[in-house]
């Protein structure tokens, strides 16, 4: 049965990954998502469901470990922060050359390098364009709550069997961190995700053996491949954008944010408002595919947007496309570690009003 509990944001996906019947979690510890796989170590879920949590020696040896089971059908998952989500770019654009579901989950810290254990959303770029090489998208769903934390554990699962592509859940050190009153869904059975189109579970005497790669040596096949490939991540931009639209009725100004940004500038909101200043807060939930359309509409009859992130401007470079000119679109941020404050976002948009 579901119930309430009070947990850390890294502490509820390592649970949400046991209700939602994963079969496998392979991860390497690195501050600050090291609770992810200490949770799950100490729950033992090999008792409560046969879920099987193993320590990698290295967080490329995890990456492959999640590509070969998620090739049986199996429902798999791993998690990292910034620098582990690096190394595992290689096998993650096999992945999802292969079209194989699994779930990844990076809770960001500073950089660039080794920088610093406290939070950022520096790995936008990282994530949404493709971090690895090739012509591949992932899709990113962004928590801003530990609730979220753990939905986004199941919705993840979902969208990775539903469209056989990876799903990163892209959260950061103050989610990952942060303690709040989360509700579990019930648990889930493990499932046979067993689908005799593509998974490897050997030759039968009714059907051949599946052979899963990302390697084709013909350069036509292989475009045909990439079209199709291309083909789903528009149909994946079609269907499965998701927000949270916050006092946006009558905004004059919006605010762009997701995860612990955009709980900072849903109090900027409140503070803009009651200074008279008709503000709004646009939260997207799914990163890709970005809400380039309703960004586009709401461009149609507001004065501007000021894009918050922990960054140095990273998704402000999506707003501007999504706007396309039609009004001023600026970026607010600190970065390596710092996070901001509602005051210094609320004077970051006076100021930009002053200005315009």
């Amino acid at each position: 049965m579901s119930e309430l509990k009070l947990m850390k944001g890294n502490e509820a996906v390592a649970e949400a990954a046991i209700r939602a019947g994963a079969d496998a979690y392979f991860g390497y510890p690195i501050t600050p998502q090291s609770e992810v796989l200490e949770y799950l170590m100490s729950e033992q879920p090999e008792k409560r469901t046969g879920m099987i949590v193993l320590q990698a020696e290295s967080e490329v040896a995890a990456i492959n470990m999640v590509y070969g089971a998620a090739g049986t059908g199996k429902r798999v998952m791993t998690s990292s922060s910034s620098p582990g989500i690096s190394l595992k770019q290689e096998g993650i654009s096999y992945i999802a050359g292969a079209e194989l579901p699994c779930l990844i989950v990076n809770v960001v810290r500073g950089g660039p390098g080794l920088g610093t254990i406290q939070p950022s959303q520096a790995d936008y770029f990282q994530s949404t364009k493709g971090g690895g090489h090739g012509d591949y998208r992932l899709i990113v769903l962004a928590p801003a709550s530990v609730q979220e934390m753990s939905d986004f554990v199941k919705l993840g699962f979902e969208l990775a069997f539903k469209y056989r592509n990876p799903v990163l859940m892209l959260s950061d050190g103050v989610i990952g961190q942060m303690m709040e009153k989360v509700e579990l869904f019930d648990q889930q059975p493990r499932l046979d995700y067993f689908d005799p189109a593509w998974t490897t579970t050997g030759k039968t005497d009714d059907r051949g053996r599946n052979i899963i790669t990302s390697l084709d040596l013909d350069p036509y096949l292989m475009e045909k491949h990439n079209q199709m490939l291309q083909a789903k991540y528009r149909k994946i931009e079609e269907l499965e954008v998701r927000v949270e639209e916050i006092m946006i009725e009558d905004a004059e100004y919006i605010f762009v944010a997701y995860g612990s940004s955009a709980r900072i500038s849903q109090k900027a909101v409140e503070l803009a408002r009651a200074k008279g200043i008709k503000a709004g807060l646009l939260r997207p939930k799914t990163l890709f595919p970005f809400p380039k359309r309703i960004i586009s509409e709401l461009a149609d009859r507001v004065k501007g947007f000021l894009s918050v992130e922990m960054s140095a401007g990273q998704m402000v470079e999506d707003v501007r496309l999504a706007v396309n000119g039609k009004v001023w679109v600026e970026h607010f941020g600190r970065y390596g570690g710092v996070v901001h404050s509602p005051n210094e976002v609320l004077d970051a948009l006076e100021n930009l009003i002053e200005k315009k």
